[in-house]
Protein backbone atom coordinates (compact mmCIF):
# COMPACT_ATOMS: atom_id res chain seq x y z
CA UNK A 1 0.00 0.00 0.00
CA UNK A 2 1.49 3.59 -1.18
CA UNK A 3 0.65 6.31 1.45
CA UNK A 4 1.55 9.59 0.68
CA UNK A 5 1.27 12.50 3.90
CA UNK A 6 1.20 16.47 4.64
CA UNK A 7 3.19 18.00 7.14
CA UNK A 8 0.03 18.46 9.79
CA UNK A 9 -0.46 14.63 10.53
CA UNK A 10 2.62 13.98 11.41
CA UNK A 11 3.09 17.28 13.99
CA UNK A 12 -0.24 16.19 15.33
CA UNK A 13 0.87 12.38 16.17
CA UNK A 14 3.99 13.30 17.47
CA UNK A 15 2.36 15.93 19.65
CA UNK A 16 -0.02 13.49 20.56
CA UNK A 17 3.06 10.80 20.84
CA UNK A 18 1.23 8.23 18.76
CA UNK A 19 3.62 8.52 16.19
CA UNK A 20 4.22 5.20 15.71
CA UNK A 21 0.13 4.34 14.40
CA UNK A 22 1.38 5.42 11.20
CA UNK A 23 3.99 2.22 10.80
CA UNK A 24 1.09 0.33 12.86
CA UNK A 25 -1.30 1.01 9.85
CA UNK A 26 0.73 1.70 6.97
CA UNK A 27 3.93 -0.11 6.79
CA UNK A 28 6.10 2.62 5.24
CA UNK A 29 4.76 6.29 4.26
CA UNK A 30 6.18 8.57 1.31
CA UNK A 31 6.51 12.35 2.03
CA UNK A 32 7.63 14.96 -0.47
CA UNK A 33 10.37 16.79 -0.06
CA UNK A 34 8.23 20.18 0.87
CA UNK A 35 6.96 18.22 3.65
CA UNK A 36 10.34 16.51 5.54
CA UNK A 37 11.95 20.64 4.47
CA UNK A 38 8.48 21.55 6.78
CA UNK A 39 9.07 19.16 9.36
CA UNK A 40 12.64 18.40 9.80
CA UNK A 41 14.81 21.51 7.86
CA UNK A 42 12.51 24.35 9.22
CA UNK A 43 10.62 22.75 12.21
CA UNK A 44 11.41 23.98 15.72
CA UNK A 45 10.89 20.56 17.11
CA UNK A 46 6.33 21.30 16.96
CA UNK A 47 5.74 18.12 19.12
CA UNK A 48 8.47 16.17 18.52
CA UNK A 49 8.18 16.18 14.88
CA UNK A 50 11.39 16.89 13.86
CA UNK A 51 12.70 14.15 15.93
CA UNK A 52 10.40 11.37 14.83
CA UNK A 53 10.91 11.86 11.29
CA UNK A 54 14.26 11.59 11.56
CA UNK A 55 14.27 8.84 13.22
CA UNK A 56 11.62 6.70 11.17
CA UNK A 57 13.39 4.45 9.20
CA UNK A 58 10.27 3.75 7.92
CA UNK A 59 9.44 7.16 6.12
CA UNK A 60 10.74 7.97 2.52
CA UNK A 61 11.34 10.97 1.31
CA UNK A 62 10.04 11.47 -2.48
CA UNK A 63 11.38 14.45 -5.05
CA UNK A 64 8.65 15.18 -7.18
CA UNK A 65 8.64 14.91 -10.92
CA UNK A 66 6.19 17.34 -11.76
CA UNK A 67 6.90 20.64 -11.24
CA UNK A 68 4.51 22.41 -13.20
CA UNK A 69 2.00 20.75 -11.06
CA UNK A 70 3.13 21.68 -8.18
CA UNK A 71 2.97 25.39 -9.72
CA UNK A 72 0.05 25.58 -11.06
CA UNK A 73 -1.78 23.97 -7.27
CA UNK A 74 0.19 26.72 -5.74
CA UNK A 75 -2.48 29.38 -6.57
CA UNK A 76 -4.62 27.68 -3.50
CA UNK A 77 -2.38 25.61 -1.55
CA UNK A 78 1.29 25.97 0.20
CA UNK A 79 3.77 23.79 -1.09
CA UNK A 80 4.23 21.13 1.07
CA UNK A 81 0.25 20.33 0.09
CA UNK A 82 1.01 20.99 -3.37
CA UNK A 83 3.88 18.29 -3.46
CA UNK A 84 1.62 15.74 -1.62
CA UNK A 85 -0.80 15.82 -4.04
CA UNK A 86 1.36 15.75 -6.86
CA UNK A 87 3.68 12.87 -5.08
CA UNK A 88 0.33 11.04 -4.56
CA UNK A 89 -0.86 11.06 -7.97
CA UNK A 90 3.02 10.43 -9.25
CA UNK A 91 3.09 7.32 -6.90
CA UNK A 92 -0.50 6.21 -7.77
CA UNK A 93 -1.09 6.21 -3.31
CA UNK A 94 -3.96 4.31 -2.41
CA UNK A 95 -4.00 6.90 0.93
CA UNK A 96 -3.13 10.53 1.19
CA UNK A 97 -2.96 12.45 4.89
CA UNK A 98 -4.46 15.49 4.11
CA UNK A 99 -5.87 18.33 6.82
CA UNK A 100 -6.34 21.17 4.73
CA UNK A 101 -9.37 22.13 3.33
CA UNK A 102 -8.59 23.09 0.16
CA UNK A 103 -6.06 20.54 -0.36
CA UNK A 104 -8.75 17.49 0.48
CA UNK A 105 -10.77 19.14 -2.04
CA UNK A 106 -8.23 19.11 -5.11
CA UNK A 107 -7.39 15.21 -3.87
CA UNK A 108 -11.23 14.32 -4.44
CA UNK A 109 -11.20 16.11 -8.02
CA UNK A 110 -8.15 13.53 -8.59
CA UNK A 111 -10.30 10.51 -7.03
CA UNK A 112 -7.54 9.92 -4.63
CA UNK A 113 -8.71 8.22 -1.26
CA UNK A 114 -7.59 10.36 1.70
CA UNK A 115 -7.41 10.48 5.45
CA UNK A 116 -8.25 13.69 7.28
Amino acid sequence: MIVVSNTTPLIGLATIQRFELLQQLFGEIYVPQAVYDESVVAGHGEGGAKREVTAAAWIRTARVQDRLAVEVLLDELDLGEAETIVLARELNAEWVLMDEKNGRRKLKNCNKPLLA
